[in-house]
């Protein structure tokens, strides 16, 4: 099946909407960061958290996340 192509304009205005998307996605990860809530992604369907390091992990943190905000 063929996709049908898209009007200049249409274009114009789907990318215009990624890149407003990308970046309220950018700034809501900063923003959990800085209130130490960790990001959570899906890849091939499992989730992985974000450690305060940036690196990821598929243990879930919510228990020692909770004594951290209860602090």
């Amino acid at each position: 099946m063929h996709a049908p192509e898209l009007s200049k304009e249409a274009l114009q205005q789907a990318l215009e909407f990624k890149r407003i998307g990308s970046r309220a996605v950018r700034e809501a990860q900063a923003e959990s960061r800085r209130l130490g809530v960790p990001n959570v992604y899906e890849i091939n369907g499992i989730l992985h958290y974000e450690r305060p390091d940036g690196s990821l992990t598929t243990e879930d943190p919510y228990e020692e996340w909770q004594r951290h905000v209860s602090q």
